[in-house]
């Protein structure tokens, strides 16, 4: 794992770095990354994970979020709608009800693919690498990448408030 690390160094693929130790006390840390992506870095039962900030339904702020298991998966759950997406994959879960005339209901976890795009994790020699998962595939958090809505974010968050 060091190994491949050296070489996304060497190459210029990482593209955030920071200190280890810095994480683990915040827990969370949140950046954009090579100008173009916000990136939420986790540290949760000694792993590091990385994903978009914004949640891929409705833009909440993962960084908010609670991480809890559902079916033996890690999951964060965003603050605003309670969604639930996988740390390792970034995989949508909702509970599914067999059948809804049987009583009591019996449920279980299903996925609803990938919704959430993850990025990869590298530490080395106390220091953490993310590298910025390039796929082409289109996955919903990207809507919440584009210029187009950061302006439209800032300029949300700018106007003033109206007087009482």
């Amino acid at each position: 794992r060091a190994d491949r690390m050296k070489g996304a160094e060497t190459s210029g693929q990482s593209k955030y770095k920071q200190h280890k130790e810095d994480i683990v006390k915040a827990g969370r840390v949140s950046k954009l990354v090579n100008g173009c992506r916000d990136v939420l870095v986790l540290f949760h039962q000694g792993q590091l994970h990385a994903m978009d900030t914004r949640c891929y339904h409705s833009g909440g702020a993962l960084q908010y979020g609670d991480i809890e298991e559902f079916n033996g998966q890690l999951c964060i759950v965003c603050p605003w709608h309670k969604y639930k997406i996988t740390l390792a994959e970034g995989e949508g879960l909702y509970q599914a009800v067999e059948d809804p005339t049987a009583k009591p209901l019996r449920t279980h976890w299903r996925s609803k693919g990938v919704k959430q795009r993850i990025h990869k994790v590298t530490e080395v020699n106390g220091e953490v690498y993310v590298t910025l998962n390039d796929s082409i595939e289109a996955i919903e958090s990207d809507v919440y990448q584009t210029e187009t809505y950061r302006s439209v974010s800032l300029k949300a968050q700018s106007k003033p408030k109206p007087r009482k």
